[in-house]
């Protein structure tokens, strides 16, 4: 049987309407989700038959719609997500103990490309004010870039970062500063205790913004990392690539390399890499090298010097208006729970598809929680090249974890299961609707750059870091990343709305969430209609006017991915 999602969007905003108690999300599954907690012996009607609960379902949970016997598939989604490790009753929740991992068999086969855009009627002559860069990209913001070629110049990175940051107005968005300078000149005035002890030292985060001495420069960002020596070769090739893909990046200004001499990760590996993804690169770049240097406290101030006039050329530039299409949108999840597919990730789908109708780009990664999902996506590539790279790329991912003793079916972490997410395939059919319904155009490699316009495929982890280190790398300026359970995780350079699944999250972490998708669940909101606002709000973040939480918290998470095998 050919597996593929055939309940459109329409349909599953409509059922989520009419219910708001239970769901069953595809007409093919026999599964049905819990809205809200249900108690054994509580009944329910469904398609003119009555389901009587043997046992208590949480809700997010799912319960069996009719007996199963052992070894049946069990379907979610429209594609199987598992297979019953023992007789199901109807009415039984569906758990590890009783469902173990299974997934469909793909094949390269008869595309299908066709699909209705949305509605851009409202969007069509919208635009947002960004940064134009010389090589025709639009960033959402203005950063410049402080990057070590090799872990030993963690410490100078850090010494850079004390001296600069709050001196220049970039100390960390945080509710407020201490301005100590105060304290020391008024000593040095001859000031008393007692006129010390009065003295108003504390600065909200608008004040500090308010004195920066480059206006247009949105800060300076400093990407540590533990790579570019040891390990194998590949490792610091990889690193320079996603290092250049940074400095390429239309959120970038410019940067300052640090580098020892002798690591693994040479500058000429990076200088390759940008020769390929921008052959006319001309954003103001300094190399140091501290082999070559008088001493470390030269080396350090040669540095700050060099950065500090790259400040003032990225500061000429300001923001000025620019379409839609110049958006490259990064599509992430983590911290999942039951409510992510049929809520967050769909309206986050629709608003990638709005993207790919204005003209944009949108990048979906994260190639472990694809697994259960590759016919569809496959069917979905615009040409054979890039599905037969696609299917690719999945087997050899697939099987370097079996071989490395651990597999697909092992992604789902304890908060997963615990929220109802119990098999990697139920969790990649859920993720998956971040995609929306658009072709795939290009299937991307780590550190591939998006090019084309419309759905990329971009292969990266499953952890949640690795994915947005990743995305950032390729392109995207702007990335939505959806989430149940809730996340502290950001990037350095390109802004990041977190988008959760249910309203109790949104409340219980407001300080995290940007945007709730628990509304949908609620019937206040279509996946449509929180799928618009999710394109407004975006549109606020890149033009500069709205930050997110993510950017006022400096949750500015940077880890690149080694290749090795991470779910």
């Amino acid at each position: 049987m050919a597996w593929r999602v055939i309940i459109s969007r329409h349909a599953l905003a409509n059922v989520l309407r009419m219910v708001n108690k239970w769901l069953k999300v595809n007409p093919v599954d026999n599964v049905i989700v819990a809205l809200r907690d249900f108690t054994a012996g509580e009944k329910i009607e469904f398609s003119g038959a009555e389901i009587q609960l043997l046992e208590d379902i949480p809700t997010k949970h799912k319960l069996a719609e009719r007996d199963f016997a052992t070894g049946e598939t069990i379907v979610m989604y429209g594609v199987p997500v598992g297979k019953t490790l023992r007789p199901v009753p109807a009415g039984t929740r569906i758990s590890t103990e009783n469902v173990a991992h299974a997934s469909a068999e793909y094949q390269i086969g008869q595309r299908q490309t066709a699909w209705e855009p949305p509605d851009i009627s409202g969007f069509v002559s919208r635009t947002f004010k960004g940064f134009h860069r010389q090589d025709g990209k639009v960033g959402t913001r203005n950063y410049w870039l402080v990057i070590p070629l090799v872990f030993c110049e963690n410490r100078n990175i850090d010494v850079i970062r004390s001296a600069m940051l709050e001196k220049l107005g970039y100390a960390k968005e945080q509710e407020f500063s201490l301005d100590v300078d105060q304290l020391i000149n008024q000593y040095q005035q001859g000031a008393s205790a007692e006129h010390l002890l009065a003295t108003e030292i504390l600065r909200s985060s608008e004040e500090i913004q308010r004195n920066r001495l480059f206006p247009n420069v949105d800060g300076i960002k400093f990407l540590t990392h533990d790579g570019g020596c040891g390990g194998i070769r590949q490792d610091s090739e990889t690193l320079c690539r996603l290092l250049a893909g940074y400095l390429v990046h239309p959120n970038v200004a410019g940067g300052t390399i640090l580098s020892l001499g002798c690591q693994n990760a040479q500058f000429k590996l990076l200088e390759k890499a940008l020769a390929a993804y921008a052959p006319s690169f001309s954003k103001p770049l300094f190399l140091l090298e501290q082999q070559q240097s008088k001493s470390e406290r030269h080396f350090i101030a040669d540095a700050v010097k060099k950065t500090f006039v790259g400040l003032m050329s990225a500061n000429e530039n300001t923001r000025r208006p620019a379409p839609l299409s110049q958006l490259t949108l990064g599509l992430e999840c983590g911290g999942s729970d039951g409510f992510s597919g049929i809520s967050a990730n769909p309206a986050l789908g629709y608003t990638s598809d709005l993207l790919v109708a204005l003209g944009g780009k949108t990048i979906l990664s994260e190639f472990p929680e694809l697994n259960g999902v590759e016919q569809e996506l496959i069917n979905r590539c615009t040409t054979e090249e890039n599905a037969r790279k696609f299917a690719g790329i999945m087997r050899t991912y697939a099987q370097r974890a079996v071989e490395a003793g651990s597999g697909f079916d092992m992604n789902p972490s304890p908060g997963n299961i615990k929220d109802g997410l119990i098999t990697d395939a139920m969790k990649s059919a859920g993720a998956a609707k971040k995609g929306g319904g658009s072709p795939v155009v290009d299937v991307l490699d780590y550190t591939e750059q998006a090019v084309s316009p419309g759905l990329n495929l971009l292969c990266t982890p499953g952890n949640d870091v690795e994915s947005t280190t990743g995305l950032a790398g390729s392109g995207a300026n702007l990335i939505v990343f959806t989430t149940g359970l809730g996340t502290p995780t950001g990037n350095p350079i390109t802004p990041v709305v977190k988008m959760s699944s249910n309203t109790n999250l949104a409340e219980r972490m407001s300080d995290l969430i940007d945007i709730n998708a628990g509304t949908v669940i609620s019937g206040e909101d279509s996946i449509i209609s929180k799928g618009e606002e999710l394109l407004e709000l975006l549109i606020r973040v890149a033009s500069g006017e709205q930050l997110t939480h993510a950017e006022r918290l400096g949750q500015d998470d940077f880890i690149p991915w080694k290749r090795g095998v991470s779910l």
